[in-house]
């Protein structure tokens, strides 16, 4: 075996890596879960030729596991690429630092930007190549029109076909500029920043952290909150006991004999007297008869509205009910906010991007011991604890004034039940004088592409983002040696910007623009002791160690990358025709190996 590719893994992303790099045409060998376990993941390593591998990914769901392996199999080959997926924060860190080729990529990273542009109705994608700024930016065609005559110099990164095209719903990556557009297809294209400037586009940046909310407004948020949940016996009880004060100082004032009483002085014994304190500077033993029947009936009486106004204060305080009430309040005064449902790693990252943008963020989360938390809570954002399948949790968020909502729970079928469910409140049948649905984006996370893609055409929701179509290109890029510079959906199809160099030799080299892939964008390339050249002409040559920056899908950006490779070399004991698939080493012969090593180690 040689040159080829690792994975290890068991999940809808590895499996979706593997199949993908076998449709670019590279060799793959996926380690197998249980003998990882059985026999150890050097062992398996060794079988599987790490030594001669050109990139180790490890992309599975533990990562322990994932740690293990990217960390022996750098150890095995200082100059392989290793791409490891990890979720701990303080691990990816630290594993990135000293990690050499490859990358260390968190799913919920990789796919939070797109979840938070379908939130805002974003349609511009700024990113830099070449040290220049570009933006790739959607919008509807005006007329019927060539995209030379609509948009000029933009380059065309792909169309959607829309109801006034005989091919609706055709999605075409990468067209020439002179397509035609009917009035209403969308169009994504690409230029300068400053170009896009001049045709109107402009990207929504973020508008510094969101100030807090005013002292006086949280206190009295804070108040509110307390209030509404008390229970309602309480508020008689509260009046039971003012009535009770309120006579009882009438009556000392007017009765009280030797010394006279001032209003102050009959507040501070009323008080003493009921809370039963007695601290022996006034009495009721030398006066008259029914002014000491009084207070035997005003310390009865303060004795039990007292232990009543204990007790509601208790159930309030010492309850789960205040937790979970605590933000309804502040939300019933938002406008324009945005509701994410459930606080997982992709939930925790969606709303600190928010809030980050200046953006109002209400959270409907089901665990009330999500680690998440205290994130959340520093980031001043209200919490409503609740289940989001039943529609008065979601009621409680007041999605009827909300901006946009985006559903990223752990589990899809909870996501697609709670989006069902939004749709169905923001739609006509609920709100027939209002139809919010067509101006509220509902986000639904969905793991699997497939289930995500499906959902989406059954269901008509236009933002459903797949985290495994956002982060496998990622992945596949940086195993192959493709630098990704980043990644947007256009409809449900993702679309990667990459850089590559030319490879002497490679078939990429001398190569006219004309004959490179129609579905790939060329907007820039670097050569040595030259300015960078933007949007090249389709007679221009690709030179070896141009770097070359592209746009398109990055099925097809893989494609170009795999033909910019220097050319390999058969040797003798390879014995595998190119494109075939891998197959790890015998046992016998990864012992034989494993044996040989620690015996050069001794």
């Amino acid at each position: 075996m040689h040159h080829h590719i690792i994975v290890s893994g068991d999940d809808a992303l590895a499996t979706t890596i593997v199949e993908e790099l076998k449709r670019a045409g590279a060799r793959v060998v996926k380690l197998d879960s249980a003998k990882l376990s059985d026999v150890g993941v050097a062992r398996e390593l060794v079988r599987a030729e790490v030594a001669r591998a050109i990139a180790v990914v490890c992309a599975g769901d533990d990562d322990a596991l994932n740690l293990e392996i990217a960390l022996l199999a750098r150890r095995a080959n200082q100059n392989m690429r290793v791409v490891a997926r990890l979720t701990n924060d303080v691990l990816r860190a630290a594993v990135a630092d000293d990690n050499g080729p490859g990358a260390i990529f968190h799913v919920a990273e990789l796919a939070a930007p797109s979840v938070v542009e379908a939130c805002l109705s974003h349609t511009a994608h700024p990113f830099e190549a070449a040290g220049i700024k570009f933006v790739a930016s959607g919008s509807e065609a005006p007329r019927d029109a060539t995209l030379r005559e609509l948009y000029g110099d933009l380059a065309p990164v792909a169309v959607i076909h829309g109801g006034n095209s005989p091919n609706r719903s055709e999605v075409v990556a990468c067209p020439s500029r002179d397509h035609r557009v009917h009035a209403g297809d969308w169009t994504v294209m690409i230029g300068t920043a400053d170009e896009s400037a001049d045709r109107g586009v402009k990207v929504a940046l973020p508008v510094g952290t969101r100030a807090r909310r005013p002292r006086l407004r949280r206190v009295l948020d804070a108040i509110r909150v307390v209030l509404d949940d008390f229970n309602p016996a309480f508020y008689p009880a509260l009046m039971a006991a003012g009535i009770l004060v309120i006579t009882s100082m009438a009556v000392l004032h007017f009765n009280y004999q030797r010394p006279r009483m001032s209003w102050i002085d009959a507040l501070y014994f009323t008080v003493e007297t009921i809370t039963t304190t007695g601290y022996g500077d006034f009495s009721f033993g030398q006066q008259v008869i029914w002014l000491r029947l009084f207070a035997v009936m005003l310390m009865f009486g303060g004795a039990t509205t007292i232990a009543l106004l204990v007790a509601f204060i208790a159930d309030v305080l010492l309850s789960q009910r205040f937790v979970a009430a605590a933000a309804r309040p502040r939300v019933r005064h938002l406008r324009n906010h945005i509701i994410v449902v459930g606080l997982s790693e992709l939930g925790i990252r969606v709303v600190s991007d928010l809030v980050a943008a200046g953006h109002d963020v209400a959270v409907i989360e089901r665990d009330e011991e999500n680690r998440f938390l205290p994130a959340v809570r520093e980031l001043d954002v209200p919490v409503i604890f609740g289940d989001a399948t039943v529609i008065q949790t979601l009621e409680s968020a007041r999605p009827d004034r909300a901006r946009a909502v985006a559903v990223v729970t752990r589990d899809d079928m909870i996501n697609i039940e709670t989006g069902i469910i939004m749709a169905e409140m923001l739609g006509p049948r609920v709100l027939p004088d209002v139809n919010r649905l067509a101006e509220v984006p509902v986000v639904l996370r969905v793991f699997e592409r497939k289930l995500g893609f499906a959902v989406a055409q059954r269901f008509g929701f236009d933002g459903v983002r797949s985290t495994v179509e956002l982060a496998v290109p990622w992945f596949i890029g940086a195993a192959s040696g493709l630098e990704v510079l980043g990644t947007f959906s256009v409809g449900h199809s993702s679309f990667m910007v990459g850089a590559m160099r030319v490879a002497p030799g490679s078939e990429l080299d001398g190569l006219q623009m004309f004959d490179v892939s129609t579905q790939i964008r060329i907007i820039a390339i670097t050569r040595q002791d030259a300015p960078v050249q933007l949007r090249p002409s389709r007679e221009e040559r690709l030179r070896a160690d141009d770097t070359v920056y592209l746009v398109g899908p990055y099925r097809e950006l893989l494609g170009t990358l795999r033909k910019g490779l220097p050319p390999r070399q058969p040797t003798d004991d390879e014995g595998l025709r190119d494109g075939q698939d891998a197959q790890p080493a015998t046992e016998e012969q990864g012992v034989s190996i494993d044996a040989a090593r620690q015996a050069r180690a001794g």
